[in-house]
């Protein structure tokens, strides 16, 4: 068992058919999907924590969520 992984890790790039660089640079002319999938989390991220932080200190303050002033 202790040398299943350093064999794994001594044949994983014998089984690569495609070498992993060409050498050529391309440009990039839009964002990647996981660049716009990552500003959307973050985004929610922001939004939960802002949403969490106004109910705690509507609560607090002795006022509902509900009568809080929305931001």
């Amino acid at each position: 068992m202790r040398y299943a992984l350093p064999l794994l890790l001594l044949a994983t790039p014998a089984f690569a058919s495609v070498p992993p660089h060409s050498g050529i640079i391309h440009t990039r002319s839009m964002p990647e999907l996981s660049d716009i999938a990552l500003f959307v989390m973050a985004v929610g991220g922001v939004w939960l924590a802002r949403r969490a932080l106004r109910k705690r200190f509507a609560k607090q303050a002795g006022a509902t969520p509900e009568t809080a002033s929305k931001d």
